[in-house]
């Protein structure tokens, strides 16, 4: 009984890392541009690893990079990479629904793994997930942006210095190479990220407060405003079917 259970365990092992196999591709550019540009931010390849072991989040490292550049503080940037990460609640908690039969336990261990594009590999997967599949998915996603993330900093190194100076442009072109895709699928988006700026904008020039700060708040405010908007535009939607 015992060897039927781990060679069903080792057969899901096997299909994860077969689906993760594209996640493994597709983290090797983003990851090894993170690489680059931390070397570029001033960080060392021991600090750059660490980062993508520790966080494993892509957007929130390269968050964690500009707020690095501006002398932001610690709990700034947590502040910030819990709420660029709060999604992770739901996307765990639907992973959770096809995974019942699972231990508390590995439930633990492998939601550590969760991001955008495990969560929609196993999310899709038919039928429901096991302990087996989430790791060897993970363990593709994980290994891949680790190692990227330090192949990047070493070519980062290799560079000329001006060059290297120079790659905090690169930063900025990422965020909208981040943003524009989701801009084009939904306007909430658009709104969403002007009126971020434009928060942004008002408290860094009037010198309100500190600029990590101001991320921040900038973030809430108007994260609150279009989900407020998008309420009532519901209700007053609802209103005028009613009538």
């Amino acid at each position: 009984m015992a060897d039927l259970v781990m060679e069903k365990d080792s057969s899901q092992f096997k299909k994860g890392l077969q689906s993760g196999i594209s996640i493994g591709i597709g983290y090797f550019p983003i990851a090894l541009t993170f690489g680059l540009l931390a070397k570029t931010s001033g960080l060392s390849l021991t600090e750059t690893v660490l980062m993508s072991m520790i966080v494993f989040a892509g957007a929130s490292q390269y968050i964690s990079l500009s707020l690095i550049a501006y002398g932001t503080g610690v709990f700034e940037i947590i502040l910030t990479t819990f709420i660029v990460n709060i999604r992770h609640f739901l996307m765990s908690a639907t992973l959770n629904e096809k995974s019942d039969d699972d231990p508390l336990i590995n439930k633990i261990i492998y939601a550590f793994g969760i991001t955008d594009e495990t969560f929609s590999v196993a999310a899709t997967k038919d039928g429901p997930i096991t302990t087996g599949f989430m790791l060897g998915l993970n363990f593709v996603a994980y290994s891949s942006w680790v190692v990227f993330s330090g192949v990047g900093h070493l070519i980062g190194a290799s560079l000329p210095q001006t060059l290297q100076e120079s790659m905090g442009v690169a930063l900025y072109a990422m965020f909208i190479g981040l943003l524009v895709p989701s801009m084009k699928v939904s306007m909430k988006v658009v709104f969403l990220a002007v009126l971020g700026a434009v928060f942004n904008s008002i408290l860094t020039i009037n010198e309100i407060m500190a600029q990590g700060w101001a991320i921040v708040t900038a973030t809430l405010l108007s994260s609150i405003i279009i989900e407020i908007a998008e309420v009532l535009k519901k209700r007053y939607r609802g209103v005028d079917d009613e009538e």
